[in-house]
């Protein structure tokens, strides 16, 4: 359940006379506290989501042009070919595998 039904189910209880308002104040609180608690130590202890995107690095040993499907082989931990197929399919049938390509060439840093 998320904040949003939390406040929902809360405030339902509250309409419905099953909390005082004191109750509803406190528990509402309380429920604030332990979110804002939660998302801190999300960001402090590094369980962000996308902070393992920093360790993308474009291959300097596995590379045909630009080590870009072979720093995602690594990153992803799928083989290289299926990623330099995956950007060849997109080429030959959509075109703008080009662009991608290209563009994760620019962006993402070469391994140290």
């Amino acid at each position: 359940m998320n904040i949003a039904d939390e406040i929902k189910r809360l405030h339902e209880l509250h309409q419905s006379g099953a909390l005082t308002d004191a109750e509803f104040a406190q528990a509402k609180e309380k429920l604030l506290a332990s979110f804002n608690a939660n998302a801190s130590q999300v960001g402090a202890n590094g369980e962000n989501p996308f902070a393992h995107l920093n360790q993308l690095r474009r291959s300097k040993t596995d590379q045909w042009l630009g080590g870009v499907c072979g720093g995602l082989g690594k990153f992803t931990g799928m083989e290289t070919w299926i990623w330099r197929l995956m950007f060849f399919l997109f080429v030959a049938c959509f075109g703008f595998g080009v662009i991608a390509y290209l563009l994760a060439w620019i962006f993402i840093p070469e391994e140290a």
